[in-house]
């Protein structure tokens, strides 16, 4: 996935509860512990001094057990808690200065929200609930009706717009959460702790269907999480904290083998890669593809020879994978006087950009090709072969 230029940033952000803030921030900088500065003040910090770079199109984890400052630091980033000191800026624009209606305004144009706990009105349809954030914009009665069922459908609960919430399961009513925020049509979602409250298997379900439809709308999503598991799964990113702090930040690689401290080092101790790294993390680019409309045989000969390979994977204009050819197919079609590919084309399994290491070890075993790698509209991402796996694996006996 292309990410971005930076749209969200957090400067020495501090959220304190309590009523003694100056002296606690005072004991703060004096090197005092959170427990120390509950104790002599009753201040409890909520965050403390955090600060983070948010990209265009990435699904940035916020990750930490009760406590940590997490759901506190979410909503400090649209004001929906007041920081205490610090500065936040969407789309270069400092959202700390705002006044009352300048940030009601913002929060409606930009940001989308999804509740661990669903938040759905139990006296309004499943359309209805998707509205409530047009209706509160004033969208008019047609365009509302649409932008709903569009969201409805990206979810995939077409069919289901006149239900109410009694009627469905936790799966459900979370995804009609999901197609509330998309609906607005904001350029950021805050998911907090969106699928803790469902159960594993639905769970996981959740966690898929938000990688795949993320790689459709690009949208840029803050996510709240305490599970490591699921924060390695959907982020690209994912910032750790611990008692307010923000203690390491960076990407799957990064978390799992460079641990900045004991605490880190204990979180991630017991993962298990096969379970959580995917076809994303581990496939490359092709050096070339071959594409059916525009390349024949003698094409297809010129670029193995020049890469020296003897398979070449096939896609059609729009790049969705078709399969692969190999060079003796190709060299008799050449021999035969054959200017298009179709008839040699090889059908082969393929990968979803979410399979597991351990999906994908299964897949491969017996292939004498590497494994394309393919979106859930089938188009061609990348492949994947041997080696790949097995290297990534080995790092679990590490």
């Amino acid at each position: 996935m292309k990410k971005g230029e930076t749209l969200i940033k957090v400067k020495n952000l501090y959220k304190l509860f309590g009523k003694n803030k100056k002296k606690a921030l005072k004991l703060l900088d004096e090197g005092y512990t959170k427990k120390e500065i509950l104790d002599k003040t009753g201040v409890t910090i909520g965050v403390q001094d955090a600060n983070l770079d948010i990209k265009e199109g990435e699904i940035f984890v916020i990750m930490g057990l009760s406590g940590s400052g997490k759901s506190t630091l979410l909503r400090c980033i649209n004001r929906l808690i007041e920081p205490t000191k610090g500065e936040v800026y969407v789309d270069n624009t400092d959202i700390i200065s705002m006044d009352k209606k300048e940030l009601r305004e913002f929060r409606k144009e930009k940001f989308g929200m999804v509740f661990q706990h669903f938040g759905l009105f139990p006296y309004r349809s499943v359309m209805g609930n998707v509205e409530f954030g047009l209706e509160i914009q004033n969208v008019d009665k047609e365009r509302r009706k649409e932008l709903s069922k569009n969201a409805i459908q990206q979810v995939g609960l077409s069919g289901w717009e006149n239900k109410m919430p009694a009627s469905l399961s936790g799966g459900m009513k979370q995804r009609v959460g999901l197609a509330r925020a998309l609906a607005v049509e904001a350029d950021y979602l805050l998911m907090d702790e969106p699928f803790s409250a469902l159960d594993p298997l639905i769970k996981r379900d959740m966690q898929d269907n938000l990688i795949e439809l993320q790689e459709k709308i690009q949208k840029t999503i803050i996510f709240i999480t305490h599970d490591l598991d699921e924060a390695l799964k959907v982020g690209d990113r994912i910032a750790i904290m611990k008692d307010g702090k923000i203690v390491q930040t960076g990407n799957h690689e990064q978390i799992l083998t460079e641990a900045k401290n004991d605490y880190v080092k204990e979180f991630v101790h017991d993962v298990n890669r096969s379970r959580v790294y995917d076809a994303r993390d581990i496939m490359t680019k092709p050096d070339d593809i071959l594409y059916i409309h525009e390349d024949g045989p003698k094409t297809a000969l010129h670029k193995m020879k020049n890469y020296n390979i003897d398979y070449m994977f096939v896609c059609d204009k729009n790049k969705k994978y078709l399969g692969y050819v190999v060079i003796e197919d190709v060299k008799e079609a050449i021999d035969q006087k054959k200017s298009v590919l179709d008839d040699i084309i090889k059908k082969s399994r393929t990968a979803k950009t979410n399979e597991n290491l351990n999906n994908l070890f299964s897949k491969i075993t017996n292939n004498s090709y590497p494994l394309p790698v393919v979106d859930h509209d089938n188009k061609f991402k990348g492949l994947i072969t041997k080696t790949n796996i097995i290297t990534n694996l080995s790092r679990d006996n590490d």
